[in-house]
């Protein structure tokens, strides 16, 4: 079979075991498709989407119920970016699992790291970009963090909004850095990513003359196995946008009224238990920075995988870097269920 482009985008062969999909998990391809899936659902509601205090809320609700597939398509952009999250989590515990993150690999362990970031941010403000009285909490007790640092807070506060007062600028400020600033960061951060597993060498592994298994398939194998996941994940992300409608409220009537049954957006409500603690400035800044600290300094200060276990779940060798992985992402669950 001769290759074509998408052929020519993989290597030759690959290693068949650190291949398997209970290696992989397939991952990293399935974030790649759910992007290329929320580039274009999202270019179609930019077509009816109006970002303005007056009419964002009336113009979803025109997206959800009127357009023709405007609803399926709304729904599959919600969906394909709730899923994104959390297959990139899974991606990034899955290198710390199995100790791919070793020289050459550290710098492109960060690259994932930031992506890790940016879709956190994305998915945050275009929650922001709903404005109705489902995302209050998010757009008031969220932005109004900042103001809790020190010295620096108020000014950043006012950069992000736009003014001293929520409005019509804030709305405008979130739309532009969800289709433009963070989309063009993670295009650039995501092709850099992509080169640097190729110029790394592909998937982890150990070297030729520790491994037990030289088998390799090729990249018709490859490409075959990801158009597989592909198709699995579109049929879900069908069914979820056939069957559970993305969340939709009525417009936001007094921006500065929060109730107590308004929560966080489900990747943020971790954050929310802890701010009931205390401090905000701790709770809601300082710790998260910290454990965002924790995670970057894995590959440069953490032992170090043996060469001989690297491209295997749970090598012994990087036993603390799993235990901390695994304390933080438990912690993080177990607030976001309790909240």
């Amino acid at each position: 079979m001769r290759p074509n482009f998408f052929h020519h985008l993989h290597p030759p062969t690959i290693p068949a075991k650190q291949s398997r999909w209970r290696y992989t998990l397939g991952a990293g391809g399935i974030a790649v498709f759910l992007s290329l899936v929320l580039l274009v659902t999202g270019a179609l509601e930019m077509f009816y989407y109006i970002p303005t205090q007056a009419e964002a809320a009336q113009s979803i609700q025109t997206i959800s119920y009127l357009v023709p597939f405007g609803g399926l398509v709304r729904n599959l952009h919600f969906w394909a970016a709730q899923l994104l999250l959390i297959v990139v989590a899974v991606h990034l515990v899955r290198v710390v699992f199995t100790g791919a993150y070793t020289p050459p690999r550290r710098f492109n362990y960060l690259l994932g790291l930031a992506l890790f970031i940016l879709s956190i941010l994305l998915d945050f403000t275009g929650y922001i970009l709903r404005w109705d009285q489902g995302i209050q909490w998010a757009l008031v007790v969220g932005t109004n963090l900042l103001k809790t640092i020190p010295w620096i807070g108020e000014s950043l506060y006012r950069l992000l909004i736009g003014g001293a007062e929520l409005g019509d600028a804030t709305l405008i400020r979130f739309y532009a850095w969800h289709i433009v600033g963070l989309i063009l960061l993670a295009s650039i951060l995501g092709i850099w990513h992509l080169f640097r597993v190729r110029r790394d060498g592909g998937v982890a592994l150990p070297p030729p003359n520790l491994r037990a298994d030289h088998e390799r398939i090729s990249r018709f194998e490859l490409v075959r196995r990801e158009v597989l996941a592909m198709i699995f994940v579109s049929a879900a992300l069908l069914l979820l946008a056939a069957f559970v409608p993305a969340p939709i409220a009525p417009p936001i009537t007094e921006l500065t009224a929060i109730s107590g049954d308004v929560r966080a957006p489900w990747f943020f409500l971790w954050v929310q238990e802890m701010l009931k603690w205390g401090d905000p400035f701790f709770w809601g800044i300082l710790v998260p920075l910290f454990m965002l600290v924790l995670l970057a300094i894995i590959p440069y200060f953490f032992p170090q995988p043996a060469e001989h276990e690297i491209g295997s779940w749970f090598p012994k060798s990087n036993r603390l870097a799993q235990i901390v992985v695994a304390v933080l992402a438990s912690a993080v669950l177990v607030l976001t269920l309790i909240e």
